[in-house]
């Protein structure tokens, strides 16, 4: 109980874009930890109780036994491939947007929250996991710096499809990936993605200086 509870606080303190796609670790099949779970928030505004209904790949990355289960790895890939499915490319064959615009939606962590308005563009966050400018001295380490990200990878059709996979699902790559899952869950827009695969991948973007 006393993990369970200190997995509840620490949710009540996490970024809202987060709260849109969150695995609720260990107990999530525990009756009486969805009560309380349930118990411990209110709608208001936008932001609705619908948000604790786990889909069917929160709910295997909550459960604990398949953290470091071999026999589970043919559902890891099928879980993958179910989330690869959802990915929807850019609709006009452009995968590179304004990497200054990228760098503004990086930075914002706002969005999704009681008191946000459901017509309002939500920000990427993305500095809340990872390193991107060095000239940002404010950033997480959940996620592995992305400095140099577009020098290392470069433009080609593979690394576009790959990035643009991770931004929009990260679970298409990565069954249990914390990250969220921007395009899929809606928290991000198509020119949105195209702004952020600009700051990744742009020579000019100070990711790549």
């Amino acid at each position: 109980m006393k993990k369970n509870l200190i997995l509840i606080a620490t949710l009540a303190l996490a970024a809202p874009a987060f709260a849109a796609d969150t695995n609720w670790g260990a107990g999530a099949d525990d009756a009486a930890f969805k009560a309380m779970v349930q118990s411990s928030f209110r709608e208001k505004g936008i932001a609705k109780l619908d948000r604790l209904n786990q889909d069917a790949t929160q709910a295997f990355c909550s459960d604990p036994k398949h953290a470091d289960d071999k026999e589970s790895v043919k559902q890891r890939e099928k879980i993958e491939a179910d989330n690869m499915a959802t990915v929807k490319w850019p609709s006009d064959g452009k995968f590179l947007g304004d990497w200054k615009e990228g760098e503004k939606i990086a930075q914002s962590g706002r969005g999704l929250t009681s008191t946000d308005k459901a017509d309002q563009a939500n920000g990427g966050n993305c500095y809340n996991c990872h390193q991107i400018s060095p000239k940002e001295i404010s950033y997480g380490t959940i996620g592995p710096s992305l400095l140099g990200y577009g020098k290392a990878r470069g433009q080609s059709e593979e690394s576009l499809k790959y990035t643009w996979a991770r931004i929009y699902n990260a679970k298409a790559t990565n069954a249990c990936s914390n990250m969220p899952r921007g395009g899929h869950m809606g928290i991000i827009t198509e020119k949105q993605i195209k702004d952020l695969m600009a700051l990744l991948l742009d020579p000019q973007s100070p990711v790549n200086q």
